[in-house]
């Protein structure tokens, strides 16, 4: 393991074609590290964000076609009538010969509805399926009941095309306004989402006083919070466990004490040929890296990693090598390697 770089308060992270890396600061920064000349640069253009408690600019993902359509999303906490909300943009990222760059021809494409007081719980971690779907968790804002409220796209899984419209296939489209973005409903805190190499997604979200969870995403699906949990509020209170009301979605792992999962990436890479298929998650209060084995439908923890630092992010990097972000201030950034390899 190596500590190739710090950051401030990093959130997300992914690699250019030519092996560079977009890195998010949670302050407002995208910053462009190269790991061969150990250069960080700043990519401007930029929207004004929102940094307070959870909230900031968040995730950065590619376009599948990123390399003929140069198009970047990004998402962050935004103001607006009511408090604030979480938002995602695209635009084309123009690189100059400096080491940075500049975001162009930005536009916002989805909007958290409603926005709300308070800097907990946005999610907004983006991905993309394999067809070229933009999906994007959109966390219930610590306001627990707009999970289950279809007037809202809070709590919820949202999938789009790639331009922000919503696809006629989406299992609510028949209702109209924001139910037609909905994919799935009945989620808390979304902070992590990856696709396996069947094309299933998978997401993790952390749970109140206990009852992290990771859960396997099917069309329509209520996930049940927050009638149920496999934890608790956090002033004591009881919520019914899971398996009390069938009808609802069972996570696939719970956790009780929590990870605070993080991040997350099903690996595919060739420096651990064993680990393939597995998935692999960020712990923040954990201060972990936790393994995944995935068997079809089911999935269990196979391993923890004591990474004696927060863990805030998880990537793979084009040689199969697995990158990390610490979380916090003057923040790492690591390379976990196979022997042998550098």
């Amino acid at each position: 393991m190596f500590r190739v770089a710090r950051f401030d308060a990093p959130w997300a992270m992914s690699f250019l074609p030519d092996g560079r890396l977009l890195v998010t600061e949670k302050a407002g920064a995208l910053r462009l590290y190269d790991p061969v000349r150990d250069i960080t640069g700043t990519i401007g253009g930029v929207p004004e964000v929102v940094h307070a408690g959870q909230g900031g600019l968040g995730d950065v993902v590619l376009h599948p076609d990123f390399a003929s359509n140069r198009f970047v999303y990004i998402s962050y906490a935004e103001p607006g009538t009511g408090g604030t909300g979480a938002a995602v943009a695209r635009a084309r990222l123009a690189l100059d010969g400096d080491g940075g760059g500049v975001l162009e021809d930005l536009d916002v494409i989805w909007r958290q509805v409603p926005k709300m007081s308070g800097s907990g719980h946005f999610g907004h971690r983006i991905v993309f399926d394999r067809e070229g779907m933009l999906w994007i968790s959109s966390s219930e804002r610590q306001a627990f009941t707009p999970a289950q409220d279809m007037d809202s796209n809070l709590g919820k899984i949202v999938r789009l095309n790639d331009d922000g419209s919503v696809p006629a296939d989406n299992p609510f489209a028949h209702q109209g306004e924001v139910a037609a973005q909905v994919w799935s409903l009945g989620h808390r805190n979304i902070l992590g989402m990856a696709f396996d190499g069947a094309g299933q997604l998978w997401a993790h979200e952390m749970g109140p006083a206990g009852g992290d969870e990771l859960n396997r995403i099917v069309r329509g699906a209520n996930y049940g919070y927050p009638i149920v949990s496999n934890g608790n509020h956090y002033d004591g209170r009881p919520i019914p466990d899971h398996d009390t009301r069938p009808e609802f979605r069972a996570p696939v792992i719970t956790w009780t004490p929590v990870i605070s999962p993080a991040g997350f990436i099903i690996y595919d890479g060739a420096q651990f040929p064993g680990w393939r298929g597995h998935g692999f998650i960020g712990g923040l209060s954990s201060r972990s890296l936790v393994r995944i084995e995935i068997d079809g439908d089911t999935a269990r923890e196979a391993q923890r990693f004591d990474m004696r630092q927060r863990i805030r992010e998880v990537e793979q990097g084009p040689d199969g090598a697995i990158w990390l972000l610490e979380d916090g201030a003057d923040a790492g950034l690591l390379k976990l390697t196979a022997p042998g390899a550098g």
